[in-house]
């Protein structure tokens, strides 16, 4: 099931997404959109990021190859930071590139949406607490990152965690085929198989230090291929058994 977040007048609704790509329709769940339930082509409504979490949480250097051509050593354990929910943006909103960077990088990733409270999950259960996943992009201002040595700042500006285009439930996680492609051109190309440490393992460590909360984001670090985008790019992650989260890049003059 493809679910959705989308404004519909003054309304934000949960959506069922079915259909082709391009063609797909809007579903109301429950009778949430709208008092008649009424359906809508995807195309007419807003779509807003998938869910509205309390922390994004993100994963540092989780594929090798993209560790290495960072110059990074393997880390031990997975590496989290934070990105701030202010980061958000769907599928469709602009990236704005800050005037404070010189070289912004697109980051595509896959997205763990969290279902239920979570803390100490065992290797066992940690998929119970799984809503769905979804396509981010980790948009980094990597000039910013290598000059403190720290992701956070460099990851957090506005707009800087486009998310979306929907929440897919019922998916393995395991062998996900992910692209990356910037104004139609490829750039990166990678597998979820790939991971240093898989869903299951994120879930446990992330949740031995913080409460995972419904709606809560897990980015699950970026393959190789990491590279710069620009105003008036148009970046698109594309998630097997997910879609296509596009975005253009525009400049920010505030």
């Amino acid at each position: 099931m493809r679910i959705a977040r989308v404004s519909l007048g003054e309304q934000v609704s949960l959506v069922s997404v079915e259909g082709e790509p391009g063609e797909e329709i809007a579903v109301p769940i429950d009778g949430q959109a709208g008092a008649r339930g009424e359906r809508h082509r995807l195309a007419d409504v807003v779509l807003l990021p998938p869910v509205q979490p309390s922390k994004i949480v993100a994963v540092g250097r989780n594929y090798a190859e993209h560790a290495a051509e960072l110059g990074s050593t393997l880390a031990e354990r997975p590496r989290i930071f934070l990105k701030p929910p202010s980061s958000l943006i769907a599928r469709g909103q602009p990236i704005r590139y800050p005037a404070e960077s010189q070289e912004v990088h697109h980051e595509a990733e896959l997205a763990i949406i969290i279902g239920r409270e979570c803390r100490r999950a065992s290797v066992e259960d940690a998929l119970t607490y799984v809503l769905g996943y979804t396509c981010a992009n980790d948009v980094t201002a990597r000039d910013i990152q290598r000059a403190e040595g720290l992701p956070s700042y460099a990851k957090s500006f506005d707009t800087f965690c486009p998310l979306g285009p929907w929440l897919t439930t019922n998916l393995d996680p395991t062998a996900l085929h992910i692209t990356c492609t910037v104004n139609g051109e490829l750039r990166q190309n990678g597998n979820t198989r790939d991971m240093l440490w898989d869903v299951r393992q994120l879930i446990v460590h992330i949740s031995a230090a913080m409460t995972l909360l419904p709606d809560d984001v897990i980015l699950t670090g970026t393959p190789a291929g990491v590279g710069p985008i620009k105003p008036g790019d148009e970046v698109a992650v594309t998630i097997e058994g997910i879609g296509t989260l596009s975005n253009s890049v525009v400049q920010d003059h505030h």
